[in-house]
């Protein structure tokens, strides 16, 4: 089986020949993972099953030193955070759309390299991304505060905010599914350590319609639909299942159980992700992170569970963790390296 095969064969909740990876790092780390396995070699030592494509965060030009501005004009301060960076303005400091316009959902740029992406690697699992998907596209305009108030007192501009961003959304994904990927992954985090940011009431009011009308497009042209959504976000799961969800991710073992929720999910829900970013790689021993990796391969043996950090690997974590956990689900049985 391809890497591609093994993934549609863990989405769908069969047993795999073997736990199929996809590991993600910030600029720091992965100039750990160069100095360490030389300059241009890390991918080819990673293996990882995915190839995304599409451009899910959508940074756009330079706004100064360490700064950023996006198409939806938004400027990100890049000075600390290096690879996202933090809101610097506020584009929407009423709540109102009154004379502001979205960015072209069909830029050229999104789309131009997908071709040549998809023909290097025929044998990956093919995912388009769209970052900031609804929620965080919103407070990244609105700002976080202001956002949280007009759930409470200007909820028809909130409908009417989130409505125009799915809209959009809708727009390039159905430009997206003209391409032969595998899967449509929305990026917008939702929770913090201890649980939603927003509440589950505002989520089901004002998030979860537009959440469903996107999940049906792509479940309509026969494709899997990923979340990525940060936080304790578990709470949600049978409400996303409802909707159409297939994939989960990043799976923070510091805020949910793991093991219980692969079990309890199996067949109705993948995950991706589950090894701590927060505590085994960063602050572990290798050994540490080869048993927890191990762990992790034994709960998703039967299906429905990619391995991957719980998030993108930052640079805290040292470099001899990073090799242990490769070489370790590398070496799991049933998996052999493609030449």
């Amino acid at each position: 089986m391809t890497p591609r095969d093994v993934i549609r064969c863990t989405v769908d909740g069969k047993r795999p020949p073997y736990v199929p990876w996809q590991m993600g790092f910030t600029l720091e780390a992965y100039e750990k993972l160069e100095g360490h396995f030389g300059h241009g070699r890390v991918e080819s030592v990673l293996r990882n099953h995915e190839v995304g494509v599409g451009n899910g965060i959508f940074f756009a030009k330079s706004a100064g030193k360490d700064r950023v501005r996006d198409p939806f004009g938004v400027i990100w301060d890049r000075s600390v955070d290096k690879d996202i960076g933090v809101v610097a303005n506020c584009v929407l400091p009423e709540p109102t759309m009154k004379g502001y316009s979205f960015p072209d959902p069909l830029d050229p740029a999104i789309f131009k390299d997908i071709p040549a992406t998809l023909a290097a690697r025929p044998d990956h699992y093919r995912v388009f991304y769209i970052g900031f998907s609804l929620y965080e596209r919103a407070w990244c305009l609105r700002g976080m505060e202001n956002l949280m108030v007009d759930f409470i007192e200007n909820p028809d501009f909130v409908h009417d905010l989130l409505g125009a961003i799915t809209d959009f959304n809708l727009i390039q994904i159905r430009e997206a599914l003209k391409y032969d990927i595998d899967a449509i992954q929305l990026g917008d985090d939702w929770g913090q350590q201890h649980g939603l940011q927003m509440g589950p009431g505002p989520w089901r009011e004002f998030i979860k319609p537009c959440l469903a009308r996107m999940y049906g497009e792509i479940r309509k042209a026969g494709r899997k639909v990923f979340i990525h959504s940060c936080g304790k976000v578990d709470e949600l799961f049978d409400d996303l299942v409802e909707i159409g969800l297939n994939c989960f991710n990043p799976f923070q073992p510091e805020v949910m159980d793991v093991a219980a929720l692969i079990k309890r999910y199996h067949g109705r829900l993948a995950f991706f992700g589950g090894l701590s970013t927060q505590r085994t790689l960063p602050y572990g021993k290798p050994d540490d992170v080869r048993r927890e990796v191990r762990r992790l391969i034994e709960l998703g043996s039967n299906g429905g569970y990619i391995f991957a950090p719980a998030h993108s690997v930052e640079g805290d974590v040292p470099v001899e963790n990073l090799v242990a956990m490769i070489e370790t689900i590398q070496a799991q049985p049933g998996y052999r390296a493609r030449s």
